[in-house]
């Protein structure tokens, strides 16, 4: 697509008076730096337009409605004053209408509207609908006081600094947009005649808790540098019901989902449940990865802790609760490690290498917990005696490819025998649905055998299952041998011992 210029800046000139005389107003400083950044992310020098006429009671100028016609990304400074400015309505409102009778508006799910919240506002009917749906760009930090105020380095170095990091990101999705407007003819042609390897995949970046914006701003930006696509892009409903749904469909495009979790419980969606949205959200995250295989990462710093009794019970429960760490790889670290382990959850699985070919043609993968690593050798023994090969998880590595050899350990063996010992209940649970949805992916190998082997120690569970005597279990509390194991050592022939 063919522009005459990249970016149209709209302001209300009140917004750009400076705290004291000596001192650059507050959107001079945005647009020279963002002039600079952006040119510097292009790779040349970047076409910024604004106004900086006061216009009083003059007419819409036919200079500002050819800017409009040819511009390729719209960007909006809102503010109270804006918001009451007929001049500003015009401005957003002429762009919006023009872009939408081409039907250029929204180009490949990216607005060409930009919403840089100055201060925080209510935009309501005042402004097109599409801005109501973007997330926007938030200029401004609200103090303990819940005093916004806006990020100007007049106000001392931190917001000086949160101003900078807050102008690159902008400049870096900007320069993204841009690129992408320019080439898609070409991308489109290329498409056609080459589809090549696809795109990157989509990565589920969850809303998180003030304190940890910043955070979320820091990998958002280095996710887009690197060519992957990072949701939620708009802004999500207030109504629970309506998240929910939303974020549902959100997760389902995703490779995978990375949550931050910080000291601060987040924004609470109205309805029954009166969770916040950082809980929704891992909720939500861990379900769709027992189902559909989602990667998850979680951040939770070492230390963390709230002063809010309700996110304190999350973080608490967030580290011992296995069905909220569901597929998930907890990271402990600073920010440069979660980037890391981010980035390694999104490189694709390399192919896991082929287990070494049985002595007699039967194999049996073994699923244990960590923990059992050491109480399952004679067992390995026993079954080694009578000719079988046999096989653990993997349990330590990068955490796809973990996950991409333990898939294939289970798919190339002849049976699965599931060893219930220093793992508890959910731990069995959770691994006898992984199997069972494993189970249902084509096989080379016929599977012979599917069982769990109850071992020490003993539990109430346990003993509700030894009670139950269910076909499909072995006892083994009290001692494992040829017995205990003969609808096993049946099930693949297995020859007498030596």
């Amino acid at each position: 697509m063919k522009f005459a210029r990249q970016i149209f800046i709209s302001y209300a000139h009140l917004d750009n008076q400076p705290l004291s005389a000596d001192q650059m107003g507050w959107v001079s400083l945005f647009h020279s730096t963002l002039q600079t950044l952006l040119s510097q992310r292009l790779g040349a020098p970047a076409d910024i337009w604004r106004d900086d006429k006061l216009h009083g009671n003059d007419d819409f100028s036919d200079e500002i409605l050819d800017q409009l016609a040819g511009t390729a990304v719209f960007v909006s400074i809102l503010t109270p004053r804006y918001l009451k400015s007929d001049w500003c309505k015009k401005e957003i409102r002429s762009f919006c209408q023009r872009a939408e009778a081409d039907n250029s508006l929204v180009v490949d799910n990216k607005a060409r509207v930009i919403k840089v919240l100055k201060l925080p506002v209510e935009a309501g009917d005042a402004l097109p609908p599409v801005l109501g749906r973007l997330l926007g760009y938030d200029f401004y930090e609200i103090d303990d006081e819940h005093v916004p105020h806006e990020l100007d380095p007049a106000y001392g170095d931190k917001p000086r600094q949160a101003f900078l990091r807050k102008t690159n990101k902008l400049a870096w999705d900007l320069a993204a947009q841009l690129t992408e407007l320019q080439r898609r003819p070409q991308v489109a042609e290329n498409a056609a005649n080459d589809p090549g390897p696809g795109p990157r995949p989509t990565v589920y970046l969850a809303e998180c808790s003030r304190d940890r914006r910043e955070a979320r701003d820091a990998i958002a930006s280095e996710l887009a540098c690197c060519g992957f696509t990072v949701l939620p892009d708009e802004r999500l409903p207030d109504d629970e019901d309506d998240y929910l749904a939303t974020v549902g469909r959100l997760l389902e495009r995703c490779a995978l989902s990375v949550h931050l979790v910080g000291s601060g419980y987040g924004r609470v969606p109205d309805g029954d449940r009166q969770q916040s949205v950082v809980v929704l959200q891992n909720e939500l995250a861990a379900a769709h990865s027992r189902q559909h295989g989602l990667r998850r990462v979680i951040w939770l710093p070492a230390g963390v802790a709230s002063p809010q009794p309700a996110q304190q019970a999350f973080i608490d429960a967030l580290q011992t609760d296995a069905a909220l760490q569901f597929g998930a790889d907890l990271v402990s670290g600073d920010l440069e490690t979660v980037k890391s382990a981010v980035h390694a959850a999104l490189k694709p699985p390399e192919p896991a290498p082929p287990p070494p070919a049985p002595a007699d043609g039967a194999r049996v993968h073994l699923v244990c917990d960590a923990a059992d690593r050491k109480a399952v050798v004679p067992l390995i023994k026993l079954l080694r005696a009578r000719g079988l090969e046999v096989s653990l998880p993997a349990f330590v590595g990068d955490a796809a490819q973990v996950r991409e050899t333990n898939r294939q350990l289970a798919l190339d063996c002849d049976a699965i025998l599931l060893y219930y010992g220093a793992g508890d209940e959910a731990w069995k649970f959770h691994q006898q649905n992984d199997l069972r949805k494993l189970l249902g992916s084509a096989r080379e190998r016929p599977l012979k055998a599917n069982l769990t082997l109850l071992a020490a120690p003993p539990s109430d569970d346990k003993a509700v299952l030894q009670a139950l005597a269910d076909p499909d279990l072995l006892d083994g509390l009290e001692r494992i041998d040829d017995t205990t194991l003969s609808p096993l050592l049946a099930a693949l022939g297995a020859k007498e011992p030596t």
